[in-house]
């Protein structure tokens, strides 16, 4: 399936960069905003240039947000800048362009158990916080500019997250009385690539989508399957033991395979990607 003309804004991020080893067609562009070798490349500031960005994006059937600060890289306040990347991108879209808002499954917070799209957000940092507002912002401005707008609420990429992404010599991980160490919903970047790529072709999307595989996974699971050491320490009370995004939704708009829930998938694709160079030795 090809392609509509998509434009990737934040494309210099972690998922950017396995995107654009995973996704081979001409008919995206890919936004930066200094000058980087390789084709498709545009050089745009989007909050600093919003008519550049408005003509990169000029006949572009799709738009691709995953533009924002992260937590541990910035102060609280840049958090606001999660907002103003989403309405940047929204006002460069013409009526009638698809707009996918990268958000974050951040926005539940410590709620348990299985996440529907529909239920109430609670987003404990900064970071959910930010995330939640960009969704509300991105829905009001969408609708007043005859924008298609889907916030997703991407959950754990395997490699780039804290456990595989932020192992170390000596990781020490929560482990509960019973043996078990945290569950939650994780995908690794191959198949978050075909998620992405399936719902850029897609028709009719909803506002809100979990993104995660199926089912959930074992931090320490992942990490066995890699191969990286760790040591268990005891969960403290507070620890939530299994929080698992329900994709029920997404599966109406992609497919998964068994093997795409397993920890050895994910591990592979991690590497398959080189998305793991950056691991401490």
């Amino acid at each position: 399936m090809q392609f509509p003309k998509t434009i990737v804004l934040g494309a210099t991020g972690r998922i950017g960069m396995i995107l654009r080893k995973c996704w081979d067609q001409r008919a995206i562009s890919w936004q930066t905003r200094k000058p980087r070798a390789g084709a498709g490349w545009v050089v745009v500031d989007p909050l600093g240039e919003p008519e550049a960005l408005k003509r990169a994006a000029d006949g572009c059937a799709a738009i691709l947000c995953l533009a924002g600060v992260v937590p541990g890289r910035s102060g609280a306040g840049a958090m606001a800048d999660n907002i103003a990347l989403a309405e940047a991108a929204l006002r460069a879209a013409a009526p009638g362009t698809r707009v996918l808002l990268a958000s974050s499954a951040a926005v539940y917070g410590a709620t348990p158990g299985l996440l529907h799209e529909d239920c109430p957000p609670a987003p404990l940092s900064d970071y959910g916080r930010a995330k939640a507002a960009m969704e509300r912002r991105g829905a009001e401005l969408g609708a007043a500019r005859g924008v298609a707008v889907t916030a997703l609420r991407i959950g754990n990429v395997a490699g780039v997250d804290a456990i595989l992404g932020g192992w170390a010599p000596g990781f020490r991980l929560d482990q509960f009385p019973d043996g078990r160490t945290p569950r939650r919903s994780y995908i690794g970047v191959q198949t978050l690539a075909r998620v992405l790529r399936d719902l850029i072709t897609a028709s009719d999307l909803p506002d809100v989508l979990n993104v995660a595989a199926p089912g959930g996974i074992e931090m320490g699971a992942l990490l066995d399957a890699a191969n990286l050491g760790w040591t268990p320490r005891a969960a403290p009370d507070t620890a939530i033991a299994d929080v698992q995004l329900c994709t029920g939704r997404l599966a109406q708009f992609t497919g998964f395979t068994a093997t795409d829930s397993e920890a050895a998938t994910m591990v592979r694709q991690w590497r398959e990607t080189g998305s793991d160079t950056g691991q401490k030795a």
